[in-house]
């Protein structure tokens, strides 16, 4: 893992978010993009230089921000960049060949009763690009030692998207637990764990569930997991919650890192 994007806003817990990015970067031997979005709203008799303005203070921001945690030996390369947020980190993305994307559940200061704001909404269920690990909030980094995947298909056809994966597991030397969640959508072959699959884990369960997340929530207490991986899809993991882009807490919420894979057909 080279290279590790972390979009930042102005939540109260984005001190802690970088620190931890650091860390987790520090682990890899990764580069670190640190990216503040701003948006410009075209008006009559807006500023001309309104952009370099809103320009230079997201780079003094950010900036700030830096001088106010360890930085350790990360390399750091901190934008502040205008358009919307979606469209503009998939640019980044493919010009920085970026290998996971870093966020914080609420990037502003938004209600204590959300769990995924609006933003960190929109990257995970819109991007199409890397795997997403969301922090948790004043999370302190630590090495992952079990992580439980779920997911209700095994079929993979893309490339390459189990490599954060593989990442993390090489690097921490840590267990993972495949959980393999049979439900209504289940299609004959979708229990077939290839080679690549099969290598990476340590153990596979299966159960009965109407959904994924209700296979997690049936299974969490038992696999104990400090980290918890689930993929991307159409029919995925939050696909319920995923109706709007913001995520209530009373829906859902994790006190562990979460892993969200890009979709693996």
């Amino acid at each position: 893992m080279k290279n590790i994007l972390v979009p930042v806003g102005t939540s109260k817990n984005t001190l802690s978010h970088l620190q931890h990015a650091v860390d987790f970067a520090e682990a890899f031997g990764a580069k670190l993009y640190v990216v503040h979005m701003y948006k410009v709203f075209s008006k009559a008799g807006t500023m001309v230089n309104l952009d370099q303005i809103l320009e230079r203070e997201g780079k003094e921001y950010l900036n700030e921000l830096i001088s106010k945690i360890d930085t350790k030996n990360v390399d750091i390369v901190a934008k502040a960049l205008k358009g919307k947020v979606v469209d503009t980190l998939e640019v980044v993305c493919k010009m920085a060949n970026i290998d996971l994307i870093l966020i914080q559940p609420r990037t502003n200061s938004v209600n204590d009763e959300v769990f995924l704001g609006e933003t960190s909404g929109k990257i995970i269920k819109r991007m199409n690009g890397p795997a997403t690990l969301i922090i948790p909030e004043n999370y302190t980094f630590k090495p992952t030692k079990h992580i439980l995947m779920a997911m209700k298909s095994a079929i993979i056809k893309k490339d390459n998207v189990l490599e954060p994966l593989k990442f993390i597991k090489e690097t921490f030397q840590c267990k993972i637990d495949l959980l393999l969640v049979k439900t209504p959508f289940h299609i004959a072959g979708d229990f077939e764990v290839n080679e690549e699959l099969s290598a990476l884990v340590d153990s596979v369960t299966t159960t009965e569930n109407a959904t994924t997340f209700q296979g997690v929530l049936r299974h969490y207490q038992s696999h104990n997991p400090d980290m918890l991986c689930v993929v991307r899809r159409k029919r995925g993991f939050f696909t319920k919650l995923w109706e709007k882009n913001v995520i209530l807490k009373k829906d859902f919420s994790s006190e562990i890192p979460v892993l969200v894979l890009s979709g693996l057909k």
